[in-house]
């Protein structure tokens, strides 16, 4: 009997993945918060996770009509495609990187890259506990 580690840890082990690439995402726009023409970016990540599994969630997907066209999820690089964040407040250097709104996200995706940790240490509990008979 074999089994398979992404049914054992189901879509917490993609999300943890995620959750670590829009971790870095926002470190980066958080470096270059000084950077003229720096345009800050972020990771819409109930979409990415539905990439992920494989799920449309309702909607329409891309089709190609021909050979040649690039197919509908190529331009991310890594299964996620990055989006440009619009400001509130535009910056005269052409910066789009608003401090106190990348350290909330970044807080955000912490507190929810904690969650994962803790929901995959757990079935990682559970599993053990299966093993031994527990």
């Amino acid at each position: 009997m074999s089994i398979s580690f992404d049914k054992a840890f189901g879509v917490q082990a993609a999300a943890l993945k995620l959750r670590a690439q829009r971790h870095e995402v926002l470190a980066e726009n958080l470096a270059n918060a000084d950077t003229p023409n720096f345009k800050a970016r972020d990771l819409d990540f109930k979409s990415a996770l539905q990439q992920v599994q494989g799920q449309s969630g309702g909607q329409l997907t891309m089709a190609r009509t021909h050979a040649q066209h690039i197919g509908p999820g190529s331009a991310g690089g890594g299964g996620s495609e990055l989006l440009y964040r619009v400001p509130f407040n535009p910056s005269l250097d052409g910066n789009t990187v608003e401090s106190q709104v990348e350290q909330a996200k970044f807080a955000e995706n912490s507190v929810h890259y904690q969650a994962s940790l803790n929901f995959l240490g757990g079935r990682i509990t559970s599993l053990i506990g299966a093993i031994r008979g527990e």
